[in-house]
Order: structure tokens, then sequence, then C-alpha cells
């Protein structure tokens, strides 16, 4: 018998945890990770009335869900029914944002990125422009 995990998120909810999911992918979660996710939370239009407290209550479930067999399917799952289509392409992006803030996309962060990607039906064009993005703006000397 699997352990039942429910949840229900907002919207803004599905965006920080698709942020957190893409930092914990690789079980090692960077400060600068963390830097990131904080500074989207604290500066985009979309957080504008995000109460920042929600953001250990969205860690703890994708904590949660990444530790039972198919969470990720359940996590993918909640955020595609509780997250609002037009905002797949910003979902996406913060996570690349995620994933390019240490400066280096390793193999379990490049493959959760695909599996959002198909997920959240990104279209091929599209992720390739957000993810070329994510890199300008991580680009380092």
């Amino acid at each position: 018998m699997t352990e039942q995990i429910e949840h229900s998120l907002t919207p803004q909810d599905c965006l920080v945890a698709v942020m957190i999911a893409v930092s914990a992918s690789d079980e090692d979660i960077r400060t600068a990770e963390l830097v990131k996710i904080e500074s989207a939370v604290n500066n985009l239009p979309i957080f504008a009335d995000y109460d920042m407290d929600r953001v250990g209550v969205v860690s703890r479930t994708v904590f949660d869900l990444f530790s039972v067999e198919d969470g990720l399917d359940a996590l993918f799952g909640l955020i595609r029914s509780d997250l609002p289509e037009r905002l797949n392409e910003t979902a996406y992006a913060l996570a690349c944002d995620v994933g390019a803030a240490d400066g280096n996309l390793n193999e379990r962060e490049l493959r959760l990125l695909e599996e959002l990607r198909y997920e959240l039906n990104i279209d091929r064009l599209h992720a390739a422009a957000i993810e070329r993005g994510a890199r300008a703006r991580h680009m380092t000397l």
C-alpha cells in the first residue's frame, strides 16, 4: 500500500514548486539556487501578493512527494491541474533560471527540465528561446 499525499496548490505555489523541484532534483540544493528562488518570489510581478511563508509549505510538499514512489508524477499532476496553462512558459522560465543559477546544469537537472518541458507542453522552439535567455542571464566572465 502506497502512502497518499494530497495537496492543493495556488498558481504561485506551482511556480515555487517547479523552482524547488529543479533545485532538489540533484539532491544538492545550492545557495545560488535558493537565492534565485527567493529573488524571484520577492521581485517578480506574478508573486506580488504571494505570502513568502508559503515557500516553506511548498518546499515540504515537494520533498514529501519526492520521498514517495511516483512522487514526481504526482507533482506534475498537481502542476497540470493547479497551474493555468497561460503560465506554463513562466514556470519553465523560472525552472531554467534556477537550474542555471549556479552556473552548471547537471544531468539530473537537465532530465527534470526535459520532463517539465514535456509535461507543460512547451513548444521546442519556445523552450530553446527560454533556455537561451536563462543561459544569457547567468553568464559569467
